[in-house]
């Protein structure tokens, strides 16, 4: 039985759905005014992987997985360069599709976009002030009053007391406590609004994803996840406005993978280690990164640095190499092999992925042992699930990686064309030299029946 870790628990439990056989999931997207960074591959990754594995132990799966294209940064961006905030935010999306599809993303069954959802929030805002749960500011805001919900600080294990208002959360007068977080905004001068009973405005930004997620998934649904740096103040508040509106239990299971660190110290663009997938990209092929936020675990630190993409670009190599020795036969797993039970396992224990490509491993290396195809189709089928090593074998070790001094394809092509002529000219001592010297770029030479070969070592 699969189970996961319940940031609301504290524990690993057995994943019972709601409705058995069906599994309903939302998480928490990006906010588009900008590139999605390293932070953002990695929500974009995990998530797949989940959804891939809960469709693959035969669930039915509905995956919601929002955008939120109104905020302060938006407006703030939008104005800056002084374009619309549709403008702005359509290219946003459409630059995080492309960085998601380089990674192999799959697009999740529902993508709501916030200002669709505006009667949606207004509904929910409205059945918050019926139970004594949202209050109208002086100021004009709509605010909800944290100490009035008991289970308050329950995802976040904090004491109320303790808690401080979160970062997105504006600390004014107007609240009756400084924790109290926004529902609706007052409009303000040069700012999108929308009409309300409270007066023009617009929505906070929790009050989105708790409106989102009860429209498309129900009130009661089996999986919240997001990143873990939203646990507090945005899932604890969503929490409290879904529960505190509907009076039932939001979410049965909360997941969140872990941060991003670079060379072991926090991602930040004032520590000028803040990196974007395309500028990550530049350097490596998707699969590499892919890869690499998958070896570790979801909830661990993830630390990025070159050294250790370099190390899954070596590694990703192995698995490919393998596989591009037998050519396998595209075949559905068996799980009835010794690997496939070791991979369901690993995957059942909380997603474990780290213990998944360890399999891959000892299964790329019984290949190479026994040449047999049927590992080779398990090696692929496997990998497949993780949605790793699905490329031609051959596309992939031959992948142009643009680290400082490395060849090009078309540099190998003339060097092994150079080659050639000079093994026509019975001159083996230059064939030699630049076999050498290929090899020394990192560059293998495979002699066959049809001609010479190559792959990055």
């Amino acid at each position: 039985m699969l189970k996961i870790y319940n940031s609301l628990t504290r524990e690993k439990q057995d994943f019972v759905p709601i409705t058995p056989g069906s599994v309903r999931m939302y998480v928490c997207g990006m906010t588009v005014y900008d590139y999605c960074h390293l932070g953002h591959a990695r929500v974009l990754v995990v998530f797949d992987m989940v959804q891939r594995w809960l469709r693959a132990s035969g669930l039915q799966l509905c995956y919601v997985r929002n955008i939120t294209d109104i905020d302060d940064k938006i407006i703030k961006r939008a104005q800056a360069n002084q374009e619309s905030i549709g403008e702005l935010t359509n290219r946003f999306i459409r630059y995080m599709d492309e960085d998601a599809a380089a990674l192999g993303v799959e697009k999740p069954d529902h993508e709501p976009r916030a200002t669709e959802y505006i009667p949606q929030m207004l509904e929910l805002i409205r059945r918050l002030e019926q139970n004594g749960l949202a209050y109208h500011a002086a100021a004009g805001d709509v605010n909800f009053p944290v100490r009035k919900f008991p289970g308050y600080g329950k995802l976040s294990g904090k004491s109320i007391d303790d808690l401080r208002a979160g970062e997105r959360v504006d600390v004014d007068a107007g609240k009756d406590d400084p924790l109290d977080f926004v529902l609706w905004k007052q409009a303000k001068a040069d700012e999108p609004f929308w009409a309300s009973p409270w007066g023009n405005g617009r929505p906070g930004w929790h009050i989105e994803c708790s409106a989102m997620s009860s429209d498309l998934l129900g009130e009661h649904f089996d999986i919240h996840g997001g990143g873990q740096d939203l646990q507090f103040p945005h899932h604890e508040n969503e929490i409290a406005q879904s529960e505190g509106a509907h009076r039932c239990q939001f979410v049965n299971v909360w997941m969140h993978n872990g941060f991003v660190r670079v060379d072991d110290e926090k991602m930040s663009k004032s520590l000028g280690n803040f990196f974007t997938i395309r500028e990550i990209l530049k350097k490596y092929d998707p699969e590499v990164l892919r890869f690499f936020i998958l070896r570790a675990h979801y909830r661990s630190p993830l630390n990025y640095s070159d050294s250790h993409l370099d190390d899954a670009r070596q590694a990703l190599s192995r698995l490919y190499t393998a596989l591009k020795a037998q050519s396998p036969a595209i075949a559905a797993v068996d799980w009835s092999e010794l690997h496939a039970l070791r991979f369901q396992q690993a995957m059942n224990d909380d997603f474990n992925t780290p213990e998944a490509c360890a399999v891959l491993f000892d299964l790329a290396a019984a290949v190479n042992r026994s040449k047999s195809p049927a590992l080779a189709s398990q090696l692929h089928g496997l990998a497949g699930l993780l949605g790793l090593l699905q490329r031609d074998p051959q596309v992939f070790l031959q992948a142009t990686p643009v680290a400082a001094g490395e060849l090009s394809g078309d540099d190998i092509e003339t060097r092994i064309a150079e080659r050639a002529t000079a093994k026509k000219n019975k001159d083996y001592a230059a064939a030699d030299r630049i076999r050498s010297e290929l090899l020394a770029g990192g560059i293998v030479l495979e002699d066959g029946p049809t001609g010479t070969g190559w792959r990055r070592a």
